[in-house]
């Protein structure tokens, strides 16, 4: 399987099941998109997100009309019914949905989605997957990478500004520049600490190329 990263902005997610696997599912979605979760009953323990909450007990034969009325981009198979969950994936594949069955681990078919572990520090994503043979230790790997990047967003906001900033330079003096940046043990102190802000920063970053500039 290869990893890629798909824009859900404006699009529908339907997640069939309102156990502790639908609900972990229809979170991650509904950070941004449209998310429908579809299940008889729902724990009140378990969060959802800002997922729409459908009670309805649908079977194998009511799934294409679940799908004709919703129109997802992707359709997360989670209940503990086997036989409904081959409908689901079953019917994305007709329709050339994307599906994410989470009870089956291993080889997949085209056009199966793995749903990775995810650390955010926005706009920086880092995803783990096992392939679906080890959540756990997909799990395991987020934690341990959750405090490498930390900070990282607010390294990567710096960058952005200064590629702008920068624009005018020769390309690989800007480059040069901007690897100086993220590779600096200094600049990730100060932007985690927090002490020293964003702006001064790219401040600082830019009156020392022009310094460099000048001298050259």
């Amino acid at each position: 399987m290869i990893p890629l990263l798909h824009d859900f902005e404006g699009q529908t997610v339907m997640v069939f099941g309102g156990g502790s696997v639908g609900a972990r599912k229809a979170r991650r979605f509904a950070r941004e998109a449209r998310t429908l979760v579809v299940s008889p009953a729902f724990d009140g323990e378990r969060e959802f997100g800002d997922s729409e909450l459908v009670r309805a007990a649908p079977t194998p034969e009511d799934v294409p009309d679940w799908f004709e009325r919703t129109r997802p981009a992707l359709a997360v198979a989670a209940t503990d019914d086997g036989e409904l969950n081959a409908a689901i994936e079953r019917e994305a594949r007709e329709r050339g949905v994307l599906v994410n069955r989470a009870d089956t681990h291993g080889s997949r078919e085209p056009g199966s989605v793995v749903v990775p572990a995810t650390v955010r520090e926005d706009p920086v994503v880092v995803s783990v997957s096992t392939g679906g043979t080890s959540p756990a230790l997909s799990r395991e790997l987020r934690k341990r990478i959750e405090p490498e990047i930390e900070g990282a967003g607010e390294v990567a906001a710096v960058a952005g500004e200064l590629r702008e900033a920068l624009s005018g330079l020769a390309a690989e003096r800007r480059r040069e520049a901007l690897r100086g940046v993220v590779s600096s043990s200094s600049v990730w102190k100060d932007l985690r600490s927090g002490d020293t802000k964003r702006s001064q920063v790219v401040a600082d970053v830019i009156e020392r190329v022009e310094s460099e500039g000048d001298s050259a």
